[in-house]
């Protein structure tokens, strides 16, 4: 066998290690100055691409579209996994209407905003289609790296909007392709059926798939553990792929099925999300590195001043008007309306979108893409850096307490009568300043770990509960509502 057989995997997989190790460790850089870590990792691709230090040759727009799509499929059904639909329903209006309404508003607005700058209204109009979605993830990442924590229903509407608003944009870039690339007129109504046709095969595909893999993994448990994830990563395969054979939106589907499957008693939950969360970051990461790869940044700085202009177009007029338009008529303070329009950071998923004109050869393709690529890095900037600051100076933190410094957890392939809650030790709470033999728990429940500080202590009756103690205990279901009289809301509820 020839010896270039053996070195080709080699070069591949050292390459992408030596890529993805250093991208993980500059993502620390992104504590301290505040910058997302999207915008690191798509920054350690472009340094490696043929026109920086790195000089990997990569233009395969199509190879980009479809790790982007697959990764970004992953990325979805993580969403999905976590997100409680129990708060989710009760703002499911708002939030979609940010996802459907708020992208096309969006769009037409950036398309207009375009026009006057002196772009064509097909390239506008493209340009406003791709930059229409918002990415959760680089909010979220920009939150959590700064300590800050969003009041609940401002967070979740931010979340649902951003699960269900990339399949719209994608539908969205897929209509204004098709009118740019068609030779032929498009009639209006068979695009808007067959828009509909694509969300409704997408909603109805993502909910059966996710109930009946629940289903599944209730009527047939799986042995060992590490099998269940390897299930539900087939799930989330499958939620994407065949609803989109059907002509039907993947991208809702798999996410709309992370969501089915997460609503229910799901058996070894906690190492199920922990790989799926696991394999979002991943997805993530190798999608901005590919971006990255297929960027030239010399051609970018050509479109420099377009790309600037559009960027403050977004950050001031569009998103703004189109998030007031959507949430100003369900009682949304106007402060959490002027951060929500605020924080629409764009991510990698306008810049996979970009390359679906390239790949369609729709003229001028190419100059939209390193638009795009400008909005995006530009959005991230001016934006990003400022969401914690602004978080904060609107007042819009939770006053949830903090997270614990530790996890307990209990698992397994059934469901148990009793389950582990933890509780943050308040001033105000009946329990504290006492120990836990005077407090009165039920036969059935009791106290399994207290966490102070850097320390671990084992309950027994003579430990005082002190203010900023975390409490773990074994919650029998029955006792639960006398539980939180005691306790009060259990942390992460």
């Amino acid at each position: 066998m020839d010896s270039s057989t053996h070195l080709f995997p080699a070069v591949i997989l050292g390459g992408f290690g030596l890529l993805l190790g250093i991208s993980v460790m500059f993502s620390r850089a992104s504590v301290r100055t505040g910058l997302p870590l999207t915008l690191v990792f798509l920054s350690v691709g472009m340094l490696a691409g043929s026109q920086g230090i790195g000089g990997i040759a990569f233009d395969s727009y199509e190879q980009a579209f479809w790790l982007g799509s697959a990764a970004l499929a992953l990325i979805l059904f993580d969403g999905g996994l976590n997100t409680h639909w129990a708060a989710v329903r009760r703002v499911l209006v708002p939030g979609a209407l940010l996802a459907t309404v708020g992208v096309l508003v969006t769009a037409a607005l950036m398309a207009a905003g375009g026009h006057l700058l002196g772009l064509a209204w097909s390239e506008a109009w493209l340009i406003g289609a791709i930059v229409s979605s918002t990415d959760a993830a680089a909010v979220f990442s920009v939150l959590r790296a700064s300590g800050v924590n969003l009041k609940r229903r401002l967070g979740i509407t931010l979340e649902l909007e951003s699960g269900l608003n990339d399949p719209v944009a994608f539908i969205l870039t897929g209509v204004v392709v098709q009118v740019l690339g068609s030779q032929e007129r498009v009639a209006p109504m068979s695009t808007a059926s067959a828009v509909v046709l694509q969300l409704a095969v997408g909603l109805v595909g993502g909910v059966t798939i996710g109930v009946a893999s629940r289903w599944l993994l209730r009527r047939f448990p799986l042995r060992p553990s590490g099998l269940v994830p390897a299930f539900t990563v087939a799930v989330a395969c499958v939620g994407f792929g065949v609803p989109a054979m059907l002509q039907g939106s993947g991208f809702l589907a798999v996410y709309v099925a992370g969501i089915a499957l997460g609503a229910g008693t799901l058996p070894y939950r906690a190492s199920v999300q922990r790989v799926h969360d696991t394999l979002a970051w991943l997805a993530q990461i190798v999608m901005f590195l590919v971006l990255g790869l297929l960027s030239f940044p010399l051609r970018v700085l050509d479109v420099m001043p377009i790309g600037l202009g559009l960027t403050l177009l977004l950050a001031f007029v569009a998103r703004p008007v189109a998030v007031a338009l959507c949430l100003a008529p369900f009682g949304y303070r106007l402060r959490e309306i002027a951060f929500v329009g605020w924080v629409g950071l764009r991510g990698a998923v306008p810049i996979v979108l970009a390359t679906l004109p390239v790949i369609a050869q729709v003229s001028g393709a190419e100059r939209a893409f390193d638009v795009v690529l400008v909005i995006v890095v530009a959005n991230a900037l001016l934006q990003g850096t400022t969401v914690p600051w602004l978080a904060r100076r609107l007042e819009l933190e939770s006053a949830d307490p903090p997270v614990p410094p530790a996890l307990l957890e209990i698992e397994g392939p059934e469901t148990f009568d009793s389950e582990i809650r933890s509780f943050h030790v308040e001033d105000d709470l009946p329990v504290c300043g006492q120990s836990l033999a005077e407090i009165p728990f039920p036969p059935t429940s009791s106290a399994m770990l207290v966490i102070r500080g850097r320390q671990l202590l084992a309950p027994r009756g003579d430990t005082v509960l002190q203010p900023g103690d975390h409490i773990y205990l074994l919650v029998d279901q029955g006792d639960a509502a006398f539980i939180h009289l005691l306790f009060g809301r259990s942390e992460g509820a």
